[in-house]
């Protein structure tokens, strides 16, 4: 099948679409990307979904907008990629605009939930293609948190039958996943480990007037406040075990306005605050391998795989690799493999598109939490 995959992360900057030939295989499907495209939001249409995500009080009536108005992006999107292909089936993971994977009390009861935005049927009507969206709840109502679901294509795209293997996503939030050797997904370990782009832009937009931080170059000028990051990494969820993910609703607004007064307080120049903000990213991820990650693998060399929009970081990239120095990591990016490191997320969904069209289950429990094997998602026909 060629399946298309679209996706638009927390940093709410964009739109990827990956065009991918999937066809079963076994012991896992076998995946060819065939195009990749970017489509960046327009200004007008980036601010109405960061203004949705952030929002303490909105209208019904702003919120259907803005799914129909989403609906007709992805739709162009797809479109523009598909030129030329006649496609069999579309995966959209939507636009996050909450999300709460655990439980809390609401009318009496107490729930988790989460809502994307993108009206499928539009989808559908522009790919000419039945669309596969709404991935998340099937593994909620499993008792999972949803998130994350990109270790499907981990284990599929990268496991190695000898060596072990961290999948890093830098997009808005930094996501890893720690693949065995073998790749069996019962011994799989994934979560969300904080911010990453969502924090740096925010910062970068504020602080500079420009939409991100270029290669790094603005925080390569500053530097960061050791005194800031030991504040910022008290936060509990650093130490919380997983299963766990995150959001805007962790580093949002709120968030970055505590940084921003944090770095006021040790009066940080703005190249300071944006270099700390950086680091952050860094430390919170080589904390997590040291919690949760090294009694697993010990002293064994792994690769360490970066993808998403912070593997263009070259500051990011540089502090990695001096933070997870005491982990023998071999540092790479999906590109080296193959995948461009912006793609990867978008060709994630095109596979779970895939498997909910074939009825295979497509979250992995020990990732999510989930006390079971879902399907995911829900078709809309053409």
């Amino acid at each position: 099948m060629l399946v298309a995959g679209i996706m638009s992360g927390t940093s709410a900057d964009g739109i990827d679409v990956a065009l991918c030939r999937i066809s079963a295989a076994r012991p896992r499907p076998r995946i060819e990307l065939v195009r990749h495209r970017a489509f960046p939001y327009p200004a007008t249409l980036r601010k109405a979904v960061l203004a949705a995500m952030d929002a303490r009080n909105t209208s019904a009536a702003a919120l259907a907008r803005l799914n129909w108005r989403l609906g007709e992006a992805y739709g162009d999107a797809v479109q523009a990629a598909a030129q030329g292909y006649a496609l069999d089936l579309v995966g959209c993971h939507g636009q996050t605009i909450y999300h709460q994977g655990v439980p809390k009390p609401y009318a009496g009861r107490s729930i988790a939930c989460t809502w994307q935005l993108g009206e499928a049927a539009l989808i559908a009507a522009a790919a000419h293609a039945p669309v596969v969206s709404n991935f998340r709840p099937a593994d909620m109502a499993a008792g999972g948190q949803g998130a994350p679901l990109v270790p499907l294509l981990d284990a599929t795209l990268f496991a190695q039958p000898r060596r072990a293997r961290v999948l890093q996503n830098l997009g808005g939030i930094a996501n890893l996943t720690l693949v065995p050797a073998g790749g069996a997904l019962d011994q799989l370990i994934a979560f969300d480990t904080g911010p990453a782009n969502m924090v740096i832009d925010a910062l970068t937009q504020q602080l500079f007037g420009r939409p991100y931080d270029r290669g790094g170059r603005l925080a390569a000028a500053g530097t960061p406040n050791d005194a800031v990051l030991s504040i910022l990494l008290r936060d509990p969820y650093y130490r919380q075990r997983p299963p766990k993910s995150a959001g805007r609703e962790q580093y949002g607004t709120s968030f970055v306005d505590r940084l921003r007064s944090l770095a006021k307080r040790h009066r940080l120049t703005s190249h300071d605050t944006l270099a700390t903000a950086t680091a952050l990213t860094s430390r919170s991820i080589a904390l997590a391998w040291r919690l949760f990650l090294a009694p697993h693998l010990g002293d064994a060399s792994v690769d360490y795989i970066v993808a998403g929009g912070g593997a263009r970081n070259q500051t990011l990239m540089r502090m990695l690799a001096a933070d997870l120095g005491p982990f023998h990591c071999r540092i790479q990016t999906t590109d080296d493999l193959g995948i461009p490191s912006e793609a990867k997320e978008a060709v994630a969904f095109a596979l779970l598109a895939w498997h909910t069209w074939h009825r295979l289950p497509g979250n992995v429990p020990a990732a999510t939490g989930a006390s079971h094997p879902a399907i995911l998602g829900q078709i809309t026909y053409v």
